[in-house]
């Protein structure tokens, strides 16, 4: 890691930043030629280079994205750091949930599905390889008790009244919620979110930092951040925003290719959701190894039972108030399997991580688990 005084040097600057021009370059080339270059999608070898191209310059912007967000990290320290990468990937998420919603073929149950996908792919495929490869390196790695007790004290609340009740109430013919409900949990889950905000921010902030070691010696936490640039805190901020600029510009791109993927293929329609989490949460899951390897495990629990508790308190109301202006139907309350999947994950999840020490024990349930996602995905 290093701190660098001048980050506006023109070659240095094109050199850094070329995710942001190559993404820059592509929003422009498809605003131009996009409507021809994805009126006809029959051919599946154009279809798959137009998925191809857009999904790698997305995923190379959404590793940007974290790298400023690290940057800021560095500066602001934690858990201010990891909060920012949150809510950077959390907005990427939702802005690519709702370019597919008000574009694609209508759907309802995408929202729910690209939702569960994340807190599958966070809880079991993020936290089982972190805590696997963290295990084999250091055999067992510490984190901060409180933290992961707050996480999935909002988390679990949070999950059960709005992935899993609508699945029961009368009020609506499918597992949608009624409008009251709506306006209910959108007014819950903000405000849960924003309380739980406080209480990392300001008031608790202690409860998301890395404890000390049992000689009383603080981890070093400068290895997770090897070979990072890091300038001042208004270059990494505006840098940040810049960077998404393009992943939200070409959201409405992608969805059309994947909506057209999807229905070429008969896919199951979870699969849709699964690709969209994948892209959203690539970056935060090389951002959580790389802090499992340096033995940083509470920066990797924050980054992902914080993505996790994002993923319902703020795309739930927004693909809500999106329903409500569009008149789009939202199913958010799932099915018997994945029902049967988030209770055994949250289960799992509060026994492992009640004890403030994990191994490799526990990554492999989890991995365990994420398997048994994907193979019920087809099944």
């Amino acid at each position: 890691m290093t701190f660098t005084p001048n980050p506006l040097r023109p070659l240095a600057f094109l050199r850094r930043e070329r995710a942001l021009l190559v993404g820059i370059a592509t929003a422009g080339l498809f605003f131009t030629f996009g409507g021809s270059w994805l009126g006809d999608l029959s051919n599946p070898g154009w279809a798959s280079f137009m998925f191809a191209w857009l999904f790698a310059v997305m995923l190379w912007s959404s590793f940007a994205v974290v790298r400023h967000a690290d940057g800021l990290a560095v500066r602001l320290g934690e858990p201010f750091g990891t909060l920012i990468l949150t809510l950077a990937v959390i907005s990427i998420e939702v802005v690519m949930i709702s370019a597919v919603m008000l574009t694609g073929a209508e759907n309802p149950a995408l929202a729910r599905d690209t939702m569960f996908a994340v807190l599958m792919i966070v809880l079991n495929g993020i936290l089982g390889i972190t805590l696997l490869l963290g295990g084999l390196k250091h055999h067992e790695q510490e984190y901060n008790l409180r933290g992961a007790s707050a996480y999935l004290g909002v988390i679990i609340p949070l999950a059960a009244m709005c992935i899993v009740m609508p699945r029961f109430t009368t009020s609506t013919p499918d597992s949608s919620a009624s409008p009251l409900l709506s306006v209910f949990l959108i007014v819950m889950s903000v405000g849960l979110y924003g309380i739980f905000l406080t209480l990392q921010s300001a008031r608790h902030s202690t409860y998301f930092k890395q404890p000390a070691r049992d000689d009383g010696e603080d981890v070093a936490v400068h290895d997770e951040h090897g070979g990072l640039e890091v300038f001042g805190v208004g270059y990494h901020a505006v840098m940040l925003v810049l960077t998404m600029l393009p992943i939200v510009l070409l959201s409405k791109n992608m969805a059309k290719v994947v909506d057209h993927g999807s229905a070429a293929l008969g896919a199951p329609t979870a699969v849709s959701g699964f690709l969209v989490a994948v892209l959203v949460l690539s970056p935060e899951a090389m951002a959580a190894v790389k802090a499992a390897l340096a033995n940083q495990l509470q920066r990797t629990m924050n980054i992902a039972l914080g993505s996790a508790l994002a993923t319902i308190g703020l795309t739930i109301p927004a693909v809500l108030v999106i329903g409500m202006f569009t008149g789009k139907t939202v199913e958010l309350g799932l099915e018997n399997v994945e029902l049967v999947l988030l209770v055994v994950t949250l289960a799992v999840s509060m026994v492992n991580f009640g004890g403030g020490r994990t191994n490799i024990m526990q990554g492999a349930v989890h991995l365990l688990l994420f398997v048994a996602y994907i193979v019920l995905i087809f099944d």
